[in-house]
Protein backbone atom coordinates (compact mmCIF):
# COMPACT_ATOMS: atom_id res chain seq x y z
CA UNK A 1 0.00 0.00 0.00
CA UNK A 2 2.54 2.13 1.11
CA UNK A 3 4.32 2.10 -2.43
CA UNK A 4 1.56 1.99 -4.28
CA UNK A 5 0.58 5.83 -2.72
CA UNK A 6 4.51 6.89 -3.53
CA UNK A 7 3.86 5.73 -7.04
CA UNK A 8 0.50 7.87 -7.25
CA UNK A 9 1.97 11.18 -5.73
CA UNK A 10 3.83 13.37 -8.24
CA UNK A 11 7.95 13.79 -7.18
CA UNK A 12 8.05 17.34 -6.09
CA UNK A 13 5.49 16.63 -3.53
CA UNK A 14 7.65 13.55 -2.68
CA UNK A 15 10.92 15.47 -2.50
CA UNK A 16 8.84 18.22 -0.22
CA UNK A 17 7.28 15.73 1.90
CA UNK A 18 10.77 14.06 2.96
CA UNK A 19 11.97 17.20 3.45
CA UNK A 20 9.91 18.27 5.97
CA UNK A 21 10.89 15.00 7.77
CA UNK A 22 14.06 15.06 7.76
CA UNK A 23 13.72 18.72 8.96
CA UNK A 24 11.40 17.05 11.57
CA UNK A 25 13.88 14.90 12.82
CA UNK A 26 16.49 17.36 13.25
CA UNK A 27 14.70 19.76 15.10
CA UNK A 28 13.72 16.93 17.88
CA UNK A 29 17.97 16.33 18.01
CA UNK A 30 18.79 20.08 18.28
CA UNK A 31 17.38 20.43 21.95
CA UNK A 32 20.12 17.58 23.61
CA UNK A 33 22.73 18.01 21.05
CA UNK A 34 22.64 22.15 21.82
CA UNK A 35 22.28 22.40 25.32
CA UNK A 36 22.96 19.11 26.99
CA UNK A 37 26.30 19.91 29.92
CA UNK A 38 28.17 17.02 27.66
CA UNK A 39 28.03 19.04 24.48
CA UNK A 40 28.04 22.43 25.51
CA UNK A 41 31.58 21.36 27.28
CA UNK A 42 32.56 19.90 23.73
CA UNK A 43 31.88 22.78 21.88
CA UNK A 44 33.77 24.57 24.41
CA UNK A 45 36.71 22.53 24.00
CA UNK A 46 36.05 21.91 20.26
CA UNK A 47 36.76 26.18 20.26
CA UNK A 48 40.15 25.11 20.81
CA UNK A 49 40.84 23.32 17.60
CA UNK A 50 39.56 26.10 15.42
CA UNK A 51 42.42 26.65 12.90
CA UNK A 52 45.30 25.29 15.16
CA UNK A 53 46.82 23.58 12.49
CA UNK A 54 46.54 26.85 9.61
CA UNK A 55 49.10 25.80 7.03
CA UNK A 56 49.93 21.99 7.95
CA UNK A 57 48.91 19.28 6.07
CA UNK A 58 47.14 16.03 7.47
CA UNK A 59 46.62 12.33 6.61
CA UNK A 60 43.01 10.38 7.10
CA UNK A 61 43.50 7.23 7.36
CA UNK A 62 40.71 4.64 6.24
CA UNK A 63 40.64 1.21 7.20
CA UNK A 64 40.41 -0.82 4.03
CA UNK A 65 42.92 -3.67 3.39
CA UNK A 66 45.31 -0.89 0.90
CA UNK A 67 46.78 -0.32 4.13
CA UNK A 68 48.45 -3.19 4.05
CA UNK A 69 49.98 -1.95 1.24
CA UNK A 70 50.73 1.00 2.49
CA UNK A 71 54.03 2.32 4.80
CA UNK A 72 52.15 3.91 7.43
CA UNK A 73 54.70 3.82 10.34
CA UNK A 74 56.60 6.60 7.94
CA UNK A 75 53.53 9.21 9.27
CA UNK A 76 54.61 8.82 12.85
CA UNK A 77 55.52 12.32 12.46
CA UNK A 78 52.46 13.78 10.35
CA UNK A 79 49.12 14.90 11.80
CA UNK A 80 47.25 11.40 11.25
CA UNK A 81 42.64 11.11 11.24
CA UNK A 82 42.17 7.40 12.32
CA UNK A 83 38.43 6.36 12.02
CA UNK A 84 36.43 3.44 13.87
CA UNK A 85 38.82 0.44 14.86
CA UNK A 86 42.18 2.11 13.41
CA UNK A 87 43.62 1.12 16.85
CA UNK A 88 43.44 -2.36 15.70
CA UNK A 89 46.55 -1.03 13.80
CA UNK A 90 48.26 1.36 16.66
CA UNK A 91 50.95 -1.32 18.28
CA UNK A 92 52.29 -2.72 14.88
CA UNK A 93 52.28 1.00 13.61
CA UNK A 94 54.50 1.84 16.68
CA UNK A 95 52.48 4.78 16.71
CA UNK A 96 48.70 5.95 17.57
CA UNK A 97 47.13 8.34 15.07
CA UNK A 98 46.70 11.80 16.42
CA UNK A 99 42.84 12.26 16.42
CA UNK A 100 40.45 9.21 16.58
CA UNK A 101 36.66 9.90 14.80
CA UNK A 102 33.57 7.45 15.39
CA UNK A 103 30.02 8.35 14.32
CA UNK A 104 28.44 5.32 13.49
CA UNK A 105 26.05 4.21 16.15
CA UNK A 106 26.61 0.44 15.68
CA UNK A 107 30.53 0.78 16.07
CA UNK A 108 30.40 3.09 19.32
CA UNK A 109 28.07 0.64 20.92
CA UNK A 110 30.14 -2.90 20.33
CA UNK A 111 33.21 -1.06 20.48
CA UNK A 112 32.26 1.27 23.83
CA UNK A 113 35.42 -0.44 25.79
CA UNK A 114 37.97 0.15 23.58
CA UNK A 115 37.42 3.71 22.70
CA UNK A 116 37.16 4.15 26.31
CA UNK A 117 40.84 2.97 27.00
CA UNK A 118 42.62 5.25 24.04
CA UNK A 119 44.14 8.28 25.29
CA UNK A 120 44.45 10.34 22.58
CA UNK A 121 41.58 13.05 21.22
CA UNK A 122 38.45 11.67 19.99
CA UNK A 123 35.32 12.79 18.34
CA UNK A 124 32.17 10.60 18.60
CA UNK A 125 28.63 11.88 17.00
CA UNK A 126 25.92 13.16 19.99
CA UNK A 127 23.46 10.40 19.03
CA UNK A 128 25.64 7.68 20.73
CA UNK A 129 26.77 9.33 23.67
CA UNK A 130 24.54 7.35 25.78
CA UNK A 131 26.11 4.08 24.37
CA UNK A 132 29.33 5.04 24.74
CA UNK A 133 28.85 6.33 28.68
CA UNK A 134 26.01 4.85 29.98
CA UNK A 135 27.11 5.37 33.53
CA UNK A 136 29.99 8.04 34.37
CA UNK A 137 31.34 11.21 32.88
CA UNK A 138 33.40 11.19 29.44
CA UNK A 139 36.87 11.42 30.27
CA UNK A 140 38.70 14.51 29.18
CA UNK A 141 39.68 12.97 25.74
CA UNK A 142 35.90 12.74 23.96
CA UNK A 143 34.49 15.42 22.07
CA UNK A 144 30.68 15.05 21.04
CA UNK A 145 29.67 15.92 17.40
CA UNK A 146 26.62 16.90 16.37
CA UNK A 147 26.36 14.73 13.36
CA UNK A 148 23.59 13.76 11.32
CA UNK A 149 21.80 11.25 9.08
CA UNK A 150 19.90 13.89 6.62
CA UNK A 151 20.50 17.27 5.81
CA UNK A 152 23.32 17.62 3.13
CA UNK A 153 26.10 20.08 3.98
CA UNK A 154 30.24 20.51 4.60
CA UNK A 155 30.10 22.09 7.68
CA UNK A 156 32.80 24.88 8.21
CA UNK A 157 32.52 24.89 11.69
CA UNK A 158 33.08 21.40 13.83
CA UNK A 159 30.75 22.94 16.33
CA UNK A 160 27.33 22.76 14.65
CA UNK A 161 25.37 20.07 12.68
CA UNK A 162 27.71 18.21 10.64
CA UNK A 163 26.35 15.86 8.18
CA UNK A 164 28.03 12.19 8.09
CA UNK A 165 27.48 11.48 4.50
CA UNK A 166 27.83 8.25 4.56
CA UNK A 167 30.77 7.57 5.69
CA UNK A 168 33.33 8.54 8.92
CA UNK A 169 35.81 9.74 6.28
CA UNK A 170 33.43 13.19 4.95
CA UNK A 171 33.62 13.52 9.11
CA UNK A 172 37.18 13.97 9.19
CA UNK A 173 37.17 16.03 5.99
CA UNK A 174 35.09 18.58 7.95
CA UNK A 175 36.98 18.45 11.03
CA UNK A 176 40.29 18.86 9.44
CA UNK A 177 38.71 21.49 7.71
CA UNK A 178 37.46 23.28 10.84
CA UNK A 179 41.61 22.78 12.07
CA UNK A 180 42.34 25.06 9.51
CA UNK A 181 44.87 22.28 7.89
CA UNK A 182 46.35 23.52 4.09
CA UNK A 183 46.47 19.71 2.42
CA UNK A 184 44.31 16.85 3.68
CA UNK A 185 45.57 13.42 2.19
CA UNK A 186 43.99 10.31 2.03
CA UNK A 187 44.89 7.07 2.53
CA UNK A 188 43.23 3.61 2.71
CA UNK A 189 39.91 4.84 1.68
CA UNK A 190 39.28 2.06 -1.11
CA UNK A 191 35.94 3.21 -2.37
CA UNK A 192 34.77 -0.77 -2.92
CA UNK A 193 33.52 -3.43 -0.89
CA UNK A 194 33.13 -7.28 -2.12
CA UNK A 195 29.82 -7.03 0.97
CA UNK A 196 27.03 -6.22 -1.86
CA UNK A 197 23.42 -5.42 -0.75
CA UNK A 198 21.04 -2.57 -0.01
CA UNK A 199 22.99 0.79 1.16
CA UNK A 200 23.15 1.20 4.95
CA UNK A 201 21.14 -2.04 5.61
CA UNK A 202 22.50 -4.08 8.78
CA UNK A 203 24.40 -7.42 8.59
CA UNK A 204 26.07 -9.30 10.98
CA UNK A 205 29.35 -10.30 9.70
CA UNK A 206 30.05 -14.59 9.46
CA UNK A 207 33.75 -14.67 9.18
CA UNK A 208 36.90 -12.87 8.51
CA UNK A 209 36.36 -9.15 7.26
CA UNK A 210 38.03 -9.04 3.59
CA UNK A 211 37.13 -4.96 3.86
CA UNK A 212 39.35 -3.76 5.94
CA UNK A 213 43.36 -3.92 6.88
CA UNK A 214 42.51 -6.50 9.54
CA UNK A 215 40.36 -9.68 9.36
CA UNK A 216 39.26 -8.77 12.60
CA UNK A 217 38.03 -5.59 12.34
CA UNK A 218 34.44 -6.45 11.68
CA UNK A 219 34.98 -10.25 12.30
CA UNK A 220 32.23 -12.99 12.94
CA UNK A 221 29.53 -11.52 14.65
CA UNK A 222 30.16 -7.83 14.23
CA UNK A 223 27.20 -5.89 13.25
CA UNK A 224 27.49 -3.18 10.70
CA UNK A 225 25.90 -1.21 7.95
CA UNK A 226 26.68 -1.94 4.12
CA UNK A 227 28.30 0.83 2.58
CA UNK A 228 26.48 3.50 0.79
CA UNK A 229 29.28 4.55 -1.89
CA UNK A 230 26.94 7.19 -3.72
CA UNK A 231 25.86 8.99 -0.96
CA UNK A 232 29.41 9.18 0.16
CA UNK A 233 30.86 10.66 -3.04
CA UNK A 234 28.11 13.33 -2.55
CA UNK A 235 29.78 14.71 0.17
CA UNK A 236 33.44 13.97 -1.02
CA UNK A 237 32.63 16.66 -4.27
CA UNK A 238 31.51 19.03 -1.17
CA UNK A 239 34.73 18.18 0.53
CA UNK A 240 36.53 19.03 -2.45
CA UNK A 241 34.63 21.68 -3.43
CA UNK A 242 34.78 23.43 -0.11
CA UNK A 243 38.68 23.18 -0.02
CA UNK A 244 39.23 24.48 -3.22
CA UNK A 245 37.51 27.07 -2.53
CA UNK A 246 39.04 28.06 0.31
CA UNK A 247 42.21 27.85 -2.00
CA UNK A 248 43.21 24.75 0.43
CA UNK A 249 43.43 20.78 -1.25
CA UNK A 250 42.40 17.19 -0.42
CA UNK A 251 44.88 14.76 -2.14
CA UNK A 252 44.38 10.90 -2.77
CA UNK A 253 46.88 9.09 -2.24
CA UNK A 254 45.40 5.19 -1.36
CA UNK A 255 47.48 2.43 -3.39
CA UNK A 256 44.66 0.75 -5.68
CA UNK A 257 41.87 3.07 -4.77
CA UNK A 258 38.71 3.39 -6.74
CA UNK A 259 37.72 6.72 -5.79
CA UNK A 260 37.70 9.15 -8.46
CA UNK A 261 36.48 12.58 -6.88
CA UNK A 262 40.41 13.92 -5.31
CA UNK A 263 43.29 14.19 -7.88
CA UNK A 264 45.52 11.16 -7.08
CA UNK A 265 49.15 11.78 -5.41
CA UNK A 266 51.32 8.66 -5.04
CA UNK A 267 52.05 7.78 -1.55
CA UNK A 268 55.60 7.87 -1.78
CA UNK A 269 56.21 11.04 -3.63
CA UNK A 270 54.53 12.86 -0.34
CA UNK A 271 56.53 11.16 2.30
Amino acid sequence: MREAVKNTLPRPLLRTAAGLRDSAQRALQWPSATFHPWRRESIARLTGFENRYRGERCFILGNGPSLQRTDVPRLRDEFTFGMNRVYLAFEGWGFQTSFLVAVNSLVIEQCRDDFQALHLPKFFSWRAHRDLYPAGEPDAWTHFLHTTYTGPKFARDARGRMWEGATVTFVCLQLAFFMGFETAILLGVDHHFSAVGPPNQTVVSQGDDPDHFAPGYFGKGFRWQLPDLATSEVGYRMARDAFERAGRQVLDATVGGQLQVFEKRDFEDLV
